[in-house]
């Protein structure tokens, strides 16, 4: 029986693909498996996990002949697993050595569907530590319980699939997969369906995840027209919460969270190129008048007066026939 999954997305990282390899070396043990997810990459990449599938042990080689984005290799990866637990990897990550064997040892103690861990963030050679918002550790708690208060951080904002380990029962019941195709945000709808459906969860005071950020590849970096999938994502959280026995408590965290993602990225709305630009805004605009207007009003009531100018100032702008998010 496999006892762990890593599931690893790659995509266009020959530059960081061997670091990130190195380190899964320094985590294998016998009974764990290693995804390596191909999502048609252009470079040296698929050459450097073809050798990878020779040389790493548990190593499990799949590559995609058409490019799918980050969800739908990450559920490529869930499709092949075979373990007990699961979790993730991004190809131009890496681990601390023997930081998994923990990981499943503190799952397994805890005994609950799904545990989240904190993480260091590497921006060039700066490091800074991000830790889960919750602040009970090692405690067994119902995940519906930590998705408020709406106006502070919480664990549904700590939208990071590698930083956890998940029970393979989540994937029997429906809950781990993607939504297929988000280019951005796929975190989102993904965090915020297991806090709402899976029945138990713990924050635990573990830390072995290096998360590289400026990395000029990565999407996160790029302008262009796929960073605008954060519209459908959080549509989707919007949507479904709406749908909750507890919309009447739950939306108006969603609506907020939504609220501040559309106001960050009209702050920063330079680096996009000019089309994509116009469209943030259109689409923008479109999406907070599909919100609930009663929840999106006391939304913006609570948001410091900048951000809520913003915002109601997007909100009375006329769409453009035919824009749609």
């Amino acid at each position: 029986m496999v006892k762990l999954s890593v599931i690893v997305p790659f995509y266009n990282v020959q530059q960081y693909a061997p670091d990130t390899l190195k380190s899964l070396r320094a985590n294998a043990r016998e009974d764990f498996e290693f995804i390596l997810v191909d999502d048609c990459s252009r470079d040296e990449t698929p050459d450097i996990l073809a050798r990878a599938e020779r040389e790493l042990p548990g190593a499990v080689y799949v590559r995609h002949e058409k490019n799918g984005g980050l969800a739908t290799a990450r559920n490529t990866g869930i499709d092949t697993a075979r373990g007990e637990y699961l979790t993730f990897l991004d190809g131009d990550d890496w681990l601390a050595p023997g930081y998994y064997p923990k990981l499943v040892a503190a799952i397994e103690e805890l005994g609950c569907d799904f545990v989240r861990t904190d993480h260091v963030q590497c921006t060039g050679r700066a490091r800074a530590i991000h830790r889960v918002p919750h602040g009970r550790r090692g405690v067994v708690m119902n995940p519906r319980d930590a998705i408020l208060p709406a106006d502070r951080s919480t664990s549904v904002d700590y939208a990071y699939a590698w930083g956890g380990a998940y029970h393979r029962r989540l994937v029997d019941r429906g809950l781990l997969h993607f939504t297929d195709g988000l280019r951005t945000a796929e975190d989102r709808p993904w965090i915020w369906k297991l806090h709402r459906e899976a029945e138990s969860f713990a924050a635990v005071s573990l830390m072995g995840v290096y998360y590289r950020r400026g990395v000029a590849s990565s999407l996160t970096q790029i302008g262009d027209v796929r960073q605008l999938d954060f519209i459908r994502a959080f549509d989707q959280v919007v949507a479904e919460t709406a749908g909750d026995r507890d919309a009447d408590k739950l939306l108006p965290k969603a609506v907020r969270t939504y609220c501040a993602i559309i106001s960050h990225h009209l702050g920063s709305i330079e680096r996009f190129e000019p089309p994509v630009a116009r469209k943030l805004k259109s689409m923008s605009a479109v999406a907070l008048r599909r919100m609930p207007q009663d929840v999106l009003d006391d939304a913006l009531d609570s948001m410091d007066i900048e951000r809520a100018s913003r915002l109601r100032r997007l909100r009375r702008r006329p769409a453009p026939a035919g824009v749609a998010a």
